[in-house]
């Protein structure tokens, strides 16, 4: 069969709409009609090449390139089709997706950590985890996949190991949206900082993914958020979803600790810009108190290998520094909890969604992320 979906050919080409052929489920596959697709910052990073990994690892899983490859890595839509053997799944399910699939049986798995999964070294490229073959083509070529998904596509073939069901009733915006970035941010907060009631936190970056470390903080019981972001708007809006302070750098939110904290600084420092660079670690530990948590969110550059960190002040005021995958939480676990929140009106996922956008448009979405002018921006598709 054929489907529309949004493809990029090559190293910082655009994202073009494309009709491409799509096999049917496989060996524990499924086939999902998208609903909504969140627009994650990732898939530019896809793009752009700070995530492409270089050949040597390529040539490890068996791939030349990273493209073509279909976009989109949020998402939530309807089961139309199972393939054989599919246990977790069935035709008429709700669900939403999982950029970092869960096998149940790995060492991550079976401790609790799915975010951790084995199966998440294939996240990237290749082809499908069931047996490495392709169901996407274009023009007679193989298409690869972000995050073993595609989103962005008016239908998807994936594992039921990527995809989490969840109940008919559940808001499918909420969902596409909790799927990645919103759960990312929040447990950034919640589960890898683990932030305590009365503690002030410092959120560099108010996007999606910093949206939802805010309101991680804010429902943790912060007593103070700072919102770190140098565009106006995404500070007003990072105000309504929990902030209750906001600078247009780190360096503005450096003169304004002292006072809030009575000279102690931050507890938590989360880092979630649209793009890490090694030059911020130091001044994030420079917002840090003693025993400061300092979690790095954001991507960096795949070859990036450099940081500036005065180790003298990070050892001596005993701070530590952690990175995180998926907010550090179990999808299975986190994307249910967090529609409860948001079904009892705690987590606000509405207000950081700033236009919604065709599967034709696509492009333009990410040029307004670069531009500023939009906090996260979805997919709409006409189901």
């Amino acid at each position: 069969m054929t489907t529309r979906a949004a493809v990029c050919v090559g190293l910082n080409e655009p994202w073009k709409t494309e009709e491409i052929e799509i096999d049917a489920p496989g060996n524990r596959e499924i086939r999902v009609q998208m609903v909504y697709s969140g627009m994650c910052h990732s898939d530019e990073h896809l793009r752009s090449g700070d995530i492409s990994a270089p050949p040597e690892v390529l040539e490890m899983i068996g791939v030349k390139s990273m493209f073509p490859v279909v976009g989109g890595h949020e998402g939530s839509g309807i089961v139309t089709e199972v393939g054989t053997n599919v246990t977790q799944v069935a035709v008429g399910d709700h669900v939403a997706v999982s950029f970092i699939p869960s096998c149940g049986t790995c060492h991550w798995c079976a401790s609790g950590r799915q975010n951790l999964c084995d199966l998440g070294m294939t996240t990237l490229a290749g082809g499908m985890i069931s047996d490495g073959t392709y169901r996407y083509h274009l023009a007679g070529e193989n298409l690869g996949r972000m995050a073993q998904l595609g989103t962005f596509a008016d239908e998807m073939v994936c594992h039921e190991n990527s995809v989490v069901r969840i109940e008919p009733w559940s808001n499918m915006k909420a969902a596409a949206l909790i799927s990645c970035g919103i759960s990312t941010g929040f447990g950034s907060a919640v589960d890898r900082a683990k932030v305590k009631p009365g503690e002030t936190v410092v959120v560099i970056g108010c996007g999606g993914v910093g949206s939802g470390a805010i309101q991680g903080a804010r429902i943790a019981g912060a007593r103070t958020i700072i919102a770190v972001d140098p565009v106006p708007f995404k500070l007003e809006k990072a105000k309504e979803v929990g902030a209750t302070h906001t600078a247009a750098s780190a360096l503005d939110a450096q003169f304004m600790l002292p006072e809030l904290t009575m000279g102690r600084n931050a507890d938590v420092v989360i880092l979630t810009p649209g793009v890490l660079h090694g030059d911020m670690i130091a001044a994030a530990c420079g917002l840090g108190s003693k025993d400061a948590r300092v979690v790095v969110t954001s991507i960096s550059p795949f070859h990036a290998m450099d940081v500036q960190l005065n180790l003298f002040n990070f050892a001596m005021f005993n701070q530590a520094l952690l990175g995180t995958v998926f907010g550090s939480a179990s999808p299975r676990v986190q994307v249910p909890n967090l529609l409860n929140l948001f079904d009892s009106g705690q987590l606000k996922i509405d207000e950081i969604i700033t236009q919604e956008y065709t599967l034709d448009q696509v492009q333009q979405g990410y040029e307004d992320q670069a531009a500023g002018s939009i906090i996260r921006g979805v997919v709409a598709f006409d189901v």
